[in-house]
Parts: structure tokens; sequence; C-alpha cells
């Protein structure tokens, strides 16, 4: 999680600082500026470090957390996908594996039953 925030994070800074790194596509749906989405992939990548800090404690309101926002930042980097197609597709698998990885971790922890 900490890695797929931190890669967000740089993905923000590149949006706001440099907006002609990326090409805009016309009549897309989702048509924000590009400094504007910047600030929304900035803001989540660091929603998304504080959560992968969190699920690194071991609570479980922590991994709860961890899955809304990568389920987040999955959907924040599919509709980035006219922008910077490949890194937005990559960052999409990485958030994808997020949630499973979190999920499949509470489920191995439920079905232990209890400790004798």
């Amino acid at each position: 999680m900490i890695f797929g925030g931190a890669m967000a994070i740089l993905e923000g800074i590149a949006a706001i600082a440099r907006d002609d790194l990326f090409v805009a596509t016309r009549h897309y749906v989702f048509q924000f500026s590009l400094a504007g989405w910047g600030w929304v992939h900035l803001i989540l990548g660091i929603v998304i470090v504080l959560a992968g800090c969190a699920v690194l404690t071991g609570a479980l309101w922590a991994r709860y957390f961890g899955v809304a926002v990568a389920g987040l930042g999955a959907i924040a980097n599919f509709l980035w996908v006219p922008y910077y197609p490949l890194w937005a597709l990559t960052l999409v698998a990485v958030n994808i594996f997020i949630v499973w990885a979190l999920c499949t971790g509470m489920h191995r922890e439920a079905g232990q039953g209890p400790v004798p």
C-alpha cells in the first residue's frame, strides 16, 4: 500500500507541476483540469500511504479503511486512463492487488478458529 500510495503521490505532483506532460483528450466524460486531477491523486496517495502505515500496526479497522481507500484509488486511476494509459492501468492493477491482499488476509484470520 505504501508503494501504491507513493506512486499516486508522484502522479499527482507530476500533474500539478507540468500540465503539458500529459495528453488531454477531447470529449472525455470526466473532464477536469490536469491540475485538479493532480490534487485528487496527491491527496488520495497521501491517504493511501497513511492507511498502509496503519495496516502495518495490524489493526482490523486499518484493513477495512485500506480496502476502501485502495478501491477509491483504483477508481481514480481508472478515470485517469485517457491522460496516461500505461501508468494508470498499472496503478489500477496495484490497487486491485492491495484490495485482494487485504481481503485475503481478513479471510485467513477469520477461518483460523479459536486459539487453544
